[in-house]
């Protein structure tokens, strides 16, 4: 896997369509979920997008953003795998990768995110700890977790 961690102005514009199409892909059509992917938060300064490719292909993507953004700490967000390769354990690197970049990025800061209630298990064993009711959003259910340093 080739990690990459990049600015939105120093993202290429296929690697811009790369991430917005595996979003749009699983976000969207796999989850046949309508909502507002591009929500300004990609553009914003501070915000870094964590692309994951496998020969030449995204198939893991994140994006990081600073505190104040979503959440009053630093969050994660847009944590996706491609359909392709569920199951080969690339959504565990992926995570690693982003919570070590976004230690070096905000050391110490809390990072808080809003996880698919499904995946509870997998962001606990992170450290993450749910600080919030089940909701739905864009009727998914999900919780409110958070690391705090």
């Amino acid at each position: 896997m080739q990690w990459q961690c990049l600015r939105f102005d120093q993202l290429t514009t296929h690697q811009l369509y790369d991430l917005l199409k595996l979003r749009s892909d699983v976000f969207v059509v796999e989850q046949t979920c309508a909502y507002p992917d591009l929500d300004d938060h990609d553009r914003r300064a501070g915000t870094y997008h964590l692309l994951g490719y496998q020969d030449e292909t995204l198939v893991a993507y994140l994006r990081l953003l600073p505190a104040g953004t979503t959440y009053d700490g630093v969050s994660i967000g847009r944590v996706v795998t491609a359909p392709a390769v569920r199951g080969q354990g690339v959504g565990y690197p992926l995570l690693e990768q982003g919570l070590a970049l976004a230690e070096q990025l905000w050391p110490g800061e809390t990072i808080e995110i809003g996880a698919q209630a499904h995946l509870l298990r997998y962001y606990q064993r992170y450290g993450f700890e749910a600080f919030s009711e089940e909701y739905l959003e864009d009727g998914i259910p999900h919780i409110d977790m958070r690391i705090t340093k």
